[in-house]
């Protein structure tokens, strides 16, 4: 293994052990009681097989940024203990992206359309061309355990 697969297989384990942080539970009552600035769109979804406590919590924020291009920010911010972020995907009419946790790790290396997280974990987003401006699609989150268990979340929007 070379030093640079070294260090990017590093990069994902770091992301994998922040995401999986955040599967600790937490207060769903305070968190979906705040109100969400403008541009924020906050959603909790559940499996239908599994119990309510092992909710699922995502922000996403399509407040408008000083960067060139397109992106919208996703946080998430509860998912059931011993889950981790293992897929990411948005899906229309029109287009299609898949990202794994490993290739969001390594567009938040190197900025290319779809998924990114970055290295440290602190930033984690879509990255869209201007054509996608406007298109209504769906984005889903695959969240997996050790058991090979799967959750999902999934959001209707709007991209901006």
């Amino acid at each position: 293994m070379n030093k640079k697969q070294m260090i990017n297989g590093l990069a994902v384990l770091l992301v994998l052990l922040l995401i999986s942080a955040c599967g600790t539970k937490g207060n769903t009552e305070a968190s979906e009681s705040v109100p969400s600035p403008i541009g924020q769109e906050e959603s909790t979804a559940t499996n239908d097989s599994v119990n309510t406590e092992k909710e699922i919590l995502i922000i996403i924020d399509q407040t408008p940024k000083p960067i060139e291009g397109n992106s919208f920010d996703f946080q998430v911010k509860q998912l059931p203990e011993g889950y981790s972020l293992s897929e990411m995907q948005w899906k229309s009419d029109k287009n299609q992206f898949v990202n794994t946790l490993q290739e969001a790790a390594e567009h938040g290396g190197n900025g290319g359309d779809g998924f990114y997280i970055s290295g440290n974990g602190q930033f984690s987003g879509f990255i869209y061309p201007d054509k996608m401006n406007g298109e209504q699609g769906e984005v889903t989150f695959t969240f997996r355990n050790e058991q090979g268990k799967e959750l999902t979340w999934k959001k209707e929007i709007t991209l901006k």
